[in-house]
């Protein structure tokens, strides 16, 4: 059996990322970095000033727009003591882009309420305007490697990549192998955006955030992180009591029906409504516009009412993150993924009204419904919990807390299958039916090759290294895959 070096991923990676690698914050980086900046707010977002000198709160980045027109569309932005304006962003390296690019005679772009550039000693401009470079969250050089790579959102189209053929002759070890490298990859490359949050909210606000923005999903993370970031480092709302705490957190969403619904679930919203009314002075000035929510696709139990009920519940009792971290400590055998579910599920009774309702209108369930299922538990645990602890274990160089939190993501059960996997599967194996563990440690593994490699590449594979690596490798006497 021809087993691979220690840690070759991690240095493919880094061979393979190109000349971001090598950026020292010198120059002008390029617009489309300015845009995965702002797509994924990678910002000191309570810091932000824009260049007339008023403060700027990013209720919502908008939604990154491919065609014509402004960059983002429907942002939600508030400056300084003003109400929240909605309206379109755009983004370029400077601002006489605005004009040189004709945005200024343009109808298309009457909308932008925001125009966001690197850098600029300009001042009183129309639209008003954001200078990125002076609130990064981590310096340009430590970022560079993510914006040329992981940022990027898209995969290419669906056609059989290069690398199908040599990694068909791989063995199944090799392949495994492979993709727990590049899984390791993805856990530490979590593990340092918590950090970094943690550097400037605190440990346990970075948590909260990334709990919320998990449960946001991709239709609604920013107005979740929102909350959090307005909580703070809150360990305890609703002073023990859920329903109080549900109030809050919807009250503050601009979730509760302006009207109350028909049937039994009238007295409920009321009794939310008699809470909300005597807190809502105290919350007002961070209370959200409804209009950022977006109810499109959503399955019922995606909803954002059902999802801030959870987050009221596990916010309750104030102990979340002490609970997690006592997960990690306390031996598990192969039972910490139902261990975890234990702490982060509520019993059906906890849940009360939740346990029978999808949302605050909808009938009364038949069957009782868990308010946290097993692919959305597998979803926190990959991409929030692991990650937080793993990046506070390496805070305190604790290397036998590292190595259980490595224990348990690689032998962690695999989670829902997605249509980005499905096209990676296509992409990287075409026909073929690669013998691989069902964990989701191989599915991050997956994710992390094709963010790395197939989307810095087009659809034909131009310039991608990855196919020449593989087949750099020994080769395997008996292959990984199937190919009849």
């Amino acid at each position: 059996m021809t087993t691979l070096p220690a840690a070759l991923y991690a240095r493919w990676q880094r061979e393979s990322l190109g000349p971001a690698t090598a950026f020292e914050g010198q120059g002008t980086p390029p617009e489309r970095w300015l845009q995965q900046i702002w797509r994924h707010q990678r910002l000191r977002r309570g810091e932000l000033r824009g260049l007339d000198g008023r403060s700027v709160q990013v209720l919502h980045p908008g939604f990154w727009n491919r065609g014509p027109g402004p960059d983002f569309q429907r942002a939600v932005i508030q400056f300084a003591e003003e109400p929240p304006v909605s309206g379109d962003v755009e983004i370029d390296v400077g601002v006489g882009g605005w004009r040189g690019h004709g945005h200024d005679r343009n109808v298309r772009y009457a909308e932008v309420v925001l125009h966001v550039v690197w850098d600029s000693p300009a001042r009183d401009l129309r639209p008003p305007v954001l200078a990125l470079a002076p609130f990064l969250e981590a310096p340009l050089a430590e970022l560079a490697p993510w914006l040329d790579g992981e940022a990027i959102p898209e995969l290419p189209a669906p056609t059989l990549g290069q690398c199908c053929a040599p990694l068909a002759k791989l063995s199944a070890a090799q392949l495994t192998g492979l993709l727990n490298q590049a899984a390791q990859v993805r856990l530490e490359r979590k593990a340092g955006e918590f950090a970094r949050r943690a550097r400037q909210a605190g440990w346990n606000s970075a948590l909260w955030e990334g709990l919320f923005t998990a449960l946001g999903y991709r239709h609604n993370t920013w107005p979740m992180r929102r909350l959090a970031e307005v909580l703070g480092e809150a360990n305890r709302l609703g002073g023990g009591n859920p329903m109080l705490g549900e109030a809050l957190l919807l009250g503050l969403a601009g979730l509760l029906p302006a009207q109350l619904p028909a049937g039994d679930n009238a007295a409920y919203v009321r009794q939310l409504w008699e809470i909300w009314w005597r807190e809502r002075d105290t919350w007002a000035a961070h209370a959200l516009p409804a209009s950022l929510w977006q109810f499109g696709g959503l399955r019922p139990a995606n909803h954002p009412q059902r999802r801030l009920a959870l987050a009221a519940r596990w916010m309750a009792d104030g102990a979340l993150p002490e609970s997690i971290v006592r997960w990690l400590e306390t031996p598990a055998a192969d039972h910490f993924a139902e261990s975890l579910a234990n702490r982060l599920t509520p019993r059906i009774e906890e849940a009360g009204f939740w346990s029978h309702h999808w949302t605050l209108r909808s009938p009364r369930l038949a069957k009782p419904q868990s308010l946290l299922g097993l692919p959305r538990l597998t979803d926190l645990a990959l991409n929030v919990v692991l990650p937080w602890l793993h990046a506070r274990a390496v805070a305190g160089g604790n290397v036998g807390l590292i190595a259980e939190i490595t224990r348990r993501h690689f032998a962690w059960p695999a989670g829902e299958d997605n249509a980005v996997l499905k096209l990676a599967r296509a992409r990287l194996f075409g026909a073929a039916r690669p013998r691989l563990p069902r964990t989701a440690a191989a599915q991050q593994g997956l994710l992390q090759i094709t963010r790395d490699f197939c989307n810095r590449a087009d659809a034909l594979c131009t310039g991608c290294r990855f196919p020449e690596l593989v087949r750099g490798l020994p080769a395997a006497s008996a292959p990984a895959m199937d190919t009849a």
